[in-house]
């Protein structure tokens, strides 16, 4: 069958956020993810933009090179246009080719708001097959791993589940220059927004959504010194910040995931920056009938990039007081690839399997579905909730 054909949104040399290079190209490029697709098209912020980024990554001169979404959007020889711009061009750079019946593949966050999302798809139920989402998460190893033990039955029904997090891919009082705009709500992508977002989501995933929820974000912070690219503050270099940066949760999860006893609780405390030094940036416990499990790792980012140390899954067992190591591991191929880009990969492997076996309409097994456009709505309107919430504290 011959490969599917790829246009990357957001490719350069010079991005302030270098997802599309160590998240998607190192796949993309590796003879695995070759044999399923290709990279034919490029759109950046110029034609003369992406004709550099060509060059930079050593993209075969047949790529071709745009500097227009409609003009992309044109092209009959693109089959899947992937998104890695910032969160307030997305819909602009993307909903051309999804309106020309491309499929598509949108970092998350999906928009900037729950409005502009909806506007993309032209409603709030609308299920796009031929579609991915950056929510990755939901088909790492560690969430398989877990749904794996609950399916088991070793602790039970689920009673009750809390998770503790840091967003310590950034600092606590300080914000990059590069990223000026995480201070910024309306922009849409901030500590809260990306990762919360993806922490929540896995959980959900996991665990099932909310059935009903109660919040308190907090902004601690409200002005932050900048960071130049050294990582050195300047007094007196500093940006306002209307993001809260501490937010806590609570909420009934709904049945129909997990099996799950009737009002089982998912509580939920995320801070951004660095937690107390010596202790765990990210834990999770799911207590059971039987049993509960609690997950570690070195913060809130088991979507990307908390791979660099080790992270655990341990399970107590009540009956017999055992506390005992529940082994997880990546696929062969995956090993081969860099952290940033294993989950990225799978996501892009379950896509390519639908794609090469008739693409059907509809739900797929387990093993086989992966996040898309729908998936990313249902989490728009939990943020939508959750910030109508803080909007709403005395």
């Amino acid at each position: 069958m011959p490969p599917i054909r790829v246009a990357l949104i957001g490719l350069s040399a010079t991005a302030k956020v270098n997802w599309a290079e160590q998240g998607h190209l190192p796949y993309l490029q590796s003879s695995r993810g070759q044999s399923h697709y290709e990279i034919v098209a490029l759109l950046n912020s110029s034609q003369e933009a992406a004709e550099t980024a060509r060059k930079h990554f050593n993209l075969s001169p047949t790529v071709k090179t745009y500097g227009s979404p409609d003009a992309l959007a044109a092209d009959p020889d693109v089959d899947l246009v992937v998104c890695n711009t910032r969160v307030d061009t997305h819909i602009s750079t993307t909903a051309p080719s999804l309106r020309a019946g491309k499929g598509v593949y949108i970092e998350w966050p999906l928009a900037e708001n729950y409005e502009v999302a909806v506007d993309l798809l032209g409603g709030e139920d609308v299920r796009v097959d031929a579609s991915i989402v950056g929510l990755q998460g939901r088909v790492s190893p560690i969430a398989i791993k877990l749904k794996e033990i609950l399916s088991s039955g070793r602790i039970g029904r689920v009673l009750s589940s809390d998770v503790r997090a840091f967003g310590n891919l950034g600092r606590r009082d300080s914000v990059s220059e590069l990223l000026t705009y995480f201070a910024d709500r309306k922009v849409g992508g901030n500590h809260i927004t990306i990762a919360y977002a993806h922490t929540v989501d896995y959980v959900h995933d996991v665990l099932g959504e909310f059935e009903s929820f109660q919040s308190r974000m907090q902004l601690q912070r409200p002005v932050l010194k900048i960071r130049d690219q050294n990582g050195d503050t300047e007094a007196g270099r500093v940006i306002p910040s209307d993001v809260p940066d501490f937010l806590a949760v609570h909420g009934k999860l709904a049945k129909g995931t997990a099996d799950i006893v009737e009002d089982a609780t998912l509580s939920f405390t995320f801070r951004s920056g660095q937690q107390f030094k010596g202790t765990p940036g990210f834990i999770w416990t799911i207590n059971g009938e039987k049993g509960e499990i609690m997950v570690t790792a070195n913060g809130a980012y088991l979507h990307s990039d908390s791979y660099k140390d080790p992270i655990e899954i341990k399970l107590h067992d009540h009956v017999t007081d055992e506390v005992v190591d529940m082994e997880w591991d990546w696929q062969d191929w995956q090993k081969e690839l860099p952290y940033r880009s294993r989950i990225v990969a799978e996501l892009y492997e379950r896509y390519a399997h639908w794609w090469e076996n008739g693409r059907p309409a509809g739900n797929l097994p387990v093993d086989r579905e992966w996040p898309r456009l729908d998936d990313a709505m249902e989490r728009m309107k939990e943020f939508k909730e959750l910030f109508r919430q803080y909007d709403m504290q005395a």
